[in-house]
């Protein structure tokens, strides 16, 4: 097969992926997100793939799995392993809408990561149009719970994958058309500070401010970030009102590292603040993690299976180890063949300058094509 010759045209795709961006869709309103995953579901069935809906669990949003014809429908394929679900509140489209300048299109959760899920689609799409049967049958699974680490949808996502020869991750490309061959180790804690109430105008001197100690530990846990393992907190809520000194503060941190060991060092630095001073108890738990994922043969096969195809388009292809997780790191750890960072290229993911670039959405959906159709 010849990826140059696959007919992608940049305008339809994004006639294609417009509604996508404009059904917004935030981890945690799961009627959002399953108005996304109806939307997808639609178009998975048109394109003639069988539809499963997975209900969701937690209170978070149901799953799409769609299977592709093929004479060995049940042998061990080609998984397409994608998230539906962005960090942008419903209403984010009045700041950020959808918009192309020049070679840029702007939207919630067009890099991260619907342009990538829409490109392996239109990809599996181009290839049925064009006759071009698949070595392996392709799956897709769209999941709906990835930004706050997949609690919910781990177990599926490994049962998945491990009935699947290779994994496909359609996240984020690099700005170098760089793929993602593994990735860090990601831990997140649950933190929690309780003191004692009073007035805080009349008893000031009575009460001890869970705000106050968590303050105090957040400069801690950041002061903590080096080389190896980086901490930040990124969620805190405290206090009910301001005339009472306030008795419960609560927020969330995250923890990343390169290698396991040394993430393995960090959660026990942050399970080792918890404790109790001036009368006030801070705890920390831990929670959702993601492994780490180092590249082994069959993923650097996989990846030179891709530079190959890369060549031939004429685009450089380089790797590298990532951080910020993905599902990718499920998979990967498990030590299934997994190529992450195929989708498209852009800037400014869980900002209000997210966007991508357009010719993007050609080139790697060609190369995404070019996989399907020679991996066997």
């Amino acid at each position: 097969m010849n990826p140059n010759a696959l007919p992608l045209d940049a305008d339809a795709m994004l006639a294609s992926l417009r509604p996508w961006i404009e059904c917004e869709s935030p981890t945690h309103d799961a009627a959002a997100v399953n108005r996304m995953m109806a939307l997808a579901a639609r178009d998975l069935a048109v394109a003639g793939a069988s539809v499963e809906i997975i209900p969701g669990r937690m209170g978070l949003g149901d799953c799409v799995r769609a299977r592709f014809p093929h004479p060995r429908r049940d042998e061990p394929g080609l998984l397409v392993l994608g998230h539906m679900d962005t960090v942008h509140p419903v209403g984010t489209l009045r700041a950020l809408p959808w918009r192309r300048e020049e070679s840029r299109v702007y939207g919630p959760g067009i890099l991260d990561m619907k342009g990538g899920n829409l490109l392996a689609f239109e990809a599996i799409r181009a290839l049925g149009r064009a006759g071009i049967a698949t070595p392996l049958p392709v799956t897709v699974l769209f999941t709906s719970d990835e930004e706050i680490g997949s609690p919910a949808t781990r177990d599926l996502i490994e049962a998945e994958a491990a009935r699947h020869r290779y994994i496909l991750v359609p996240e984020p490309g690099h700005e170098d058309n760089g793929v993602v061959t593994g990735r860090y180790a990601i831990a997140r804690f649950n933190l929690e500070a309780v003191g004692r109430p009073s007035h805080a105008g009349a008893r000031l001197g009575d009460g001890r401010s869970a705000i106050r100690t968590m303050a105090r530990q957040i400069l801690a846990i950041e002061a903590m970030s080096g080389e190896d393992c980086t901490f930040s907190v990124g969620i805190v809520e405290g206090g009910q009102w301001v005339n009472c000194v306030p008795t419960r503060c609560r927020g969330e941190a995250l923890s990343m590292a390169k290698r396991q060991d040394d993430l393995d060092r960090g959660v026990a630095r942050m399970l080792a603040l918890s404790g109790t001073q001036d009368d006030v108890a801070f705890t920390v738990t831990r929670g959702v993690t993601r492994p780490v994922w180092e590249p082994d043969a069959g993923t650097l096969a996989l990846y030179e299976a891709a530079r190959g195809l890369a060549e031939r388009l004429g685009l450089p292809l380089p790797h590298r180890s990532a951080g910020g997780g993905s599902d990718g790191n499920f998979t990967g750890a498990l030590g299934l063949p997994t190529l992450d960072g195929l989708g498209a290229i852009g800037r400014g993911y869980h900002t209000l300058e997210e966007h991508i670039e357009v010719d993007s959405l050609v080139t790697r959906g060609r190369l995404f094509a070019g996989l399907l159709a020679t991996l066997a």
